[in-house]
Parts: structure tokens; sequence; C-alpha cells
């Protein structure tokens, strides 16, 4: 009790007292244990996991389209020349994103047992050299098996564009021959079906990638 009595008659002033260095030390070495812990149970447990079951490799683009990758970015890029008429060349180049959806694997929603089906948004823009400041624009959907056309508006290249711009109807409530037309002109393109199979392949194999390299990322930064 006498001992009890000092430590309540001393507390006001324990605060401003030193503490042992080896306290320092102790709490260090705890620290360095955590950490050690850290990434050898959880990050490269992680890892060494991915790396043991990787997806099947992606397939090839389709023919003439090259694939741009942006490593560490949730997009990837991929650009063509198509001739045109009268000798005219246009560029076509397609941005897709990670699955960034899913919807029920049947389309009237209900729950078949199947696995969901996953969601691409895709921005496809045609440029000619005729208009290098303008590009037809396609809002697209692209899902395990098709590519489902969104919107189709022209944008303006390397200028400001406007605050609200009017982008036209949903592809869906335009005139059916307008829709046959656009989805001919596309499918002329390659951008198809075989197009959206191959992207979802490919962001299959680029989310395990960029998930592997962010994890070595954070193991980096945890040891230094």
């Amino acid at each position: 009790m006498a001992l009890a009595r000092r430590l309540l008659r001393l507390r006001p002033h324990l605060g401003t007292l030193p503490l042992p260095s080896h306290l320092f030390g102790t709490r260090t070495y705890i620290s360095d244990m955590r950490r050690s812990a850290f990434v050898d149970r959880l990050l490269r447990s992680e890892i060494s996991s991915l790396n043991n079951f990787a997806p099947p490799p992606s397939p090839p683009p389709p023919t003439p389209f090259t694939v741009e990758d942006r490593p560490g970015e949730q997009w990837a890029r991929l650009r063509r020349v198509f001739p045109a008429a009268e000798g005219e060349e246009e560029e076509v180049r397609v941005d897709a994103t990670l699955v960034d959806g899913a919807l029920p694997p049947s389309r009237s929603g209900a729950d078949t047992g199947g696995p969901p089906r996953l969601h691409i948004s895709v921005k496809v823009e045609v440029s000619k050299a005729a208009r290098p400041g303008m590009a037809l624009t396609f809002e697209c959907s692209a899902w395990p098996d098709e590519m489902e056309v969104r919107r189709v508006f022209l944008v303006r290249r390397g200028g400001p564009a406007p605050v609200q711009q009017y982008v036209g109807r949903q592809f869906s409530e335009l005139d059916e021959e307008m829709q046959s037309a656009v989805q001919d002109y596309l499918e002329q393109i390659g951008v198809n079906d075989d197009l959206a199979a191959f992207l979802h392949a490919y962001m299959e194999n680029k989310e395990h990638t960029e998930l592997i390299r962010w994890l070595k990322n954070v193991e980096c930064h945890i040891k230094k």
C-alpha cells in the first residue's frame, strides 16, 4: 500500500521523466517483428498463391489491332488503321477498362446458378486525317460474348469540349435501320463480339498482373 501511495503522488510528474532506453529498443523490435510477419505471412503468401493460380494466357488481339497495356492503370488501349473510301485512312482507338460491373447470368435476370455476366466499359473513337480535330465516338458495353452499343456521338479533339454536349439518344431508341447501319460499320472496323471476347480474356490477365504488382509495391514500401 505504501508503494501504491508513492506512485499516486508521483503520477503528475511521470510524463516528464525520460523512459529507459531499453524500452525503445523493445518497441522497435516488436514493430519490426510485426512488419516482418505482415510481409511474410500475408503479402508473400498472397503473391505466391496468385502466381500458382494464374489465368490462362490471353489470346493475341484481333488482327490488325495492337495493344497498349498501360501498366499500373485500370485500362488498356487498342489501335488500328482502317482503309476508308477514296484512299483515306481512319484511325480506330479502343479504350477499355478492367471489369467494372456484373449482371445475372441470364438476360431475364433470373438466377440460373451460372457465373454472372461481367461488364467492361469500352469507348471507341474513329478519326480521319481530313478532320483531325473531330472523332466519331461509340460508347459500348463489352460482355463476354457480345459488344453492345449504348451511344454514338461526335467529340472534339485537342480543344475545349462543351460542358453539356448533346450526345443523341440511347442507341436502343434509334431507328432499327440506323442501329443496323451502325452495327455493320462497327463490324467492318473490327469492333464486334470477337473483340468483346478478347477484351474479357485480356482484362482477366491484366487484373491478375496488376494485383501482383500492387502487392509487391506494398511489400516494398513496408520493407523500407
